[in-house]
């Protein structure tokens, strides 16, 4: 009788592991989704601006926000994870990768080796970038300098260095959907909801998580704890902003000047060097967007 329980607890581990095994496969984009296109080069760099890459990914040391030679470290409870680089060099960064692998990367979060990426790569947002945004902003970064610095290898421990589980991971935080206008909505606000939850991953920082890293989405917005562990992240929900107009929240996107006079600082200014050079519809739209969301009470923050 022991006998065969045994044998039927490593069968259902076998089974278990298995289907573990299948669920968990890095996706891919389907090849007929990358249909004839010629780029455009200017909504390009709209997308790079709108996604922040510059912000992450620049060369460490130099102020050229258009080499991308990374190196910038984001601290998380999981470890350390440095961003690589990004720029055209063939050995180095992204030049020898084809689109198909480029927008596997940023929809679907595998890797040209066909693991999975870890979500410090914000790919749980860019997945509701159209497939044509994401080969209009590959397009882009092929005309900027090639840097010729290697990555450094992220600082992450056991168990959380075992990439294939981050299949489940995704099985519970990430949904590939594209982003889908609201038809009640005009078309400036749902500019501004795609600007802001798509390329612009406003989310990623101004939300709360919990114990496996998952944004809190009872609380989107609502500020919290910085992921990086130093700091808070405001509350930009209606709980946050509920005294600042559509302008107010336009100027802060374009110069990072509140309407109190005071100026946003810490990772908030990399985001405004990007911002400010998106076009003043744009900012608009996100400002729109922005004003419109609900008041979300965040985390208690805590008392200094």
């Amino acid at each position: 009788m022991l006998r065969k329980l045994v044998l039927l607890a490593v069968a259902a581990g076998i089974v278990g592991f298995a289907i573990f095994w299948f669920v968990t496969i890095p996706a891919t984009v389907p090849a007929s989704a990358l249909t004839p296109h010629t780029p455009n080069i200017e909504n390009g760099r709209t997308m790079f601006y709108a996604s922040g890459c510059a912000s992450c990914h620049t060369t460490i040391g130099q102020d050229d926000r258009l080499k991308l030679g990374g190196g910038h470290p984001l601290h998380s409870p999981f470890g350390t994870f440095y961003a690589p680089n990004i720029s055209p060099d063939p050995k180095m960064g992204i030049g020898s990768w084809t689109e198909q692998q480029f927008v596997d990367a940023m929809l679907k979060g595998t890797t040209p080796g066909g693991s999975h990426y870890f979500p410090a790569f914000p790919y749980t947002s860019y997945r509701l970038m159209p497939v044509s945004d994401v080969r209009d902003l590959f397009a882009f970064m092929k005309t900027l300098p090639a840097v010729q610095d290697a990555s450094r290898p992220h600082d992450v421990p056991f168990p959380f260095n075992v990439r294939r589980s981050l299949g489940g991971w995704k099985l519970l935080f990430f949904d590939d959907k594209p982003f889908q206008p609201d038809p009640t909505k005009s078309e400036r606000w749902n500019r501004g909801a795609y600007l802001v939850n798509g390329p612009g991953h406003c989310a990623e920082c101004h939300s709360p998580r919990n114990l496996l890293g998952g944004i809190v989405t009872s609380q989107k917005f609502a500020g919290g704890p910085n992921p990086e562990g130093k700091g808070w992240v405001p509350n930009i929900t209606q709980a946050g902003l509920k005294d600042w107009t559509v302008d107010d929240i336009e100027y802060l996107l374009e110069t990072g000047n509140t309407p109190e006079g005071d100026t946003v600082g810490s990772n908030m200014a990399p985001v405004i060097r990007n911002t400010a050079q998106l076009s003043k519809d744009d900012r608009l739209a996100m400002a729109e967007y922005l004003k419109s969301l609900p008041a979300v009470e965040g985390p208690r923050r805590p008392s200094k």
